[in-house]
């Protein structure tokens, strides 16, 4: 698997009141879009679960570049930033583009794979890890201010 990405429509139950997406959404967004990539790479729930093992976030953090609004329809890639050598721990990147492919929002994260059982940090299965090294490369954001 090398780039991954997906399209979603804005719910209106993304929207807060002053009628653009509420910023908790963004997180759900990177979240469904990550959890699709681990559910593509051969690992869904039924197999992570009879392999006791689920992927844990450290830290996760937003930068809000421009609105989402309702009517919109966006589309939210994976990137990795780091991969430890085993997979066990990895710093991911969602970049969060609008219909007319403006980048409203990025998403970092840092994360690893626990044992359900032991709750200790755990190795993920090897070709598992190798999904998340093969995503394209990302960065953290910096914002640019426009001259």
């Amino acid at each position: 698997m090398k780039k991954f990405e997906k399209t979603i429509e804005v719910r209106w139950a993304d929207v807060d009141q002053n009628r653009h997406v509420r910023h908790s959404a963004y997180y759900d967004y990177g979240a469904h879009v990550r959890i699709k990539f681990i559910t593509e790479a051969g690992y869904g729930s039924a197999q992570l679960s009879q392999l006791k093992i689920g992927p844990v976030l450290f830290k996760e953090e937003c930068s809000f570049i421009k609105e989402i609004r309702p009517d919109d329809t966006i589309r939210v890639n994976v990137l990795k930033e780091g991969i430890s050598e085993d997979g066990s721990r990895w710093k991911l990147h969602h970049e969060i583009f609008n219909q007319n492919d403006e980048k409203v929002a990025h998403i970092t994260i840092k994360g690893a794979w626990i044992d359900m059982e032991k709750r200790k940090l755990t190795v993920p299965p090897k070709e598992l890890a190798r999904a998340f090294q093969e995503l394209p490369d990302g960065e953290d954001y910096v914002y640019k201010k426009k001259s």
